[in-house]
């Protein structure tokens, strides 16, 4: 007998109070660590006047932009088809796109040494906005691994959730 699917209701976040923004909320919400909200929020604005400082726009434009540069296309899921895994190239649907977006900027700040995290993120950001940063470079690599593996692409359709 087939399982039932379970259904929950998704979670809505409140914009931001600076830019009253869901996406800058659900940014502060990913680089919160132990429930520490307002410490999030402090290293997301300072990050955010230090974007305004050295490029004069507004952050909140280039952190769209940059965000919009980091998504993926593809990525590459594992399926075990006939006792063999495959790496199988599928296209990443929209709340994921941006999600992993927000990850890999955030996991590229954090990579760097010797800086404030503010200015850390800030410069992630902006690198992104230029097409070019370690978030990017995952990307790339994400996109690459998908174009490697194009051939097993039949096997998408044997998807099981």
């Amino acid at each position: 007998m087939p399982r039932k699917a379970r259904s929950y209701k998704k979670h809505k976040i409140d914009p931001d109070p600076k830019y009253n923004n869901v996406k800058v909320a659900k940014f502060i919400n990913n680089i919160m660590e132990r429930g520490k909200k307002s410490v999030a929020q402090k290293i997301v604005y300072e990050s955010f006047n230090y974007i305004k400082e050295k490029m004069s726009t507004e952050p909140r434009q280039v952190f769209d932009t940059a965000l919009k540069n980091v998504s993926p296309i593809l990525e590459v899921k594992s399926r075990r088809i006939g006792g063999a895994n495959y790496q199988v190239p599928l296209e990443v649907t929209e709340p994921r796109k941006t999600t992993l977006g927000m990850r890999w900027l955030i996991k590229a700040a954090r990579s760097q040494k010797g800086k404030p995290m503010h200015i850390k993120l800030g410069e992630e950001i902006m690198s992104a906005y230029k097409n070019e940063g370690a978030a990017i470079k995952k990307k790339e690599d994400t996109h690459k691994m998908a174009e490697a593996n194009r051939a097993f692409a039949h096997f998408a359709r044997f998807q099981r959730k």
